[in-house]
């Protein structure tokens, strides 16, 4: 298995290739609706896209300076690119459909839709708070360092 700066550089490849491919679409909506814009999930999809995709690289670098475990650094990276994907993946869904212009205001699932982002708060803060526990052990112990690689 790769490990985990490895992990997050792949993801955020896929994830800056997303928010490109939802730019075109979102171009082509803007382009062709009379309202002259996309929809709102097409819009929020492409910028969360290219956003996660530099958090992924920021994690990555994480990664690479935190002295944890590997097994430990691995398992809180897959945790938040996965969350991260799965939004972004929600925001494809949402705006492929056109079928709501508030996901947090569903007919039906409410309370599905409030245990997932409150899982999704925990495992990204969580995931985050692990990986930069990592960077400042290593660099209060002398082991790891911002500067070079």
């Amino acid at each position: 298995m790769l490990a985990a700066e490895s992990l997050a550089v792949v993801a955020a490849g896929v994830f800056f290739l997303c928010g490109l491919l939802m730019g075109c679409w979102k171009y082509y909506q803007i382009h062709t609706r009379n309202s002259g814009r996309a929809h709102p999930y097409v819009d929020i999809g492409h910028r969360a896209s290219l956003l996660y995709a530099f958090a992924a690289m920021l994690l990555a670098r994480f990664a690479e300076i935190s002295q944890l475990p590997v097994w430990l650094e691995r398992s809180a990276m897959l945790a938040v690119l996965i969350y991260f994907a799965s939004a972004i993946v929600s925001y494809i869904w949402h705006g492929w459909r056109e079928d709501t212009l508030n996901q947090f205001k569903p007919e039906s699932g409410k309370a599905a839709v409030l245990v997932f982002m409150i899982s999704l708060a925990l495992v990204e803060v969580g995931g985050f708070l692990v990986l930069f526990y990592g960077v400042l052990q290593a660099l209060m112990s002398g082991a790891g360092t911002v500067v070079g690689g």
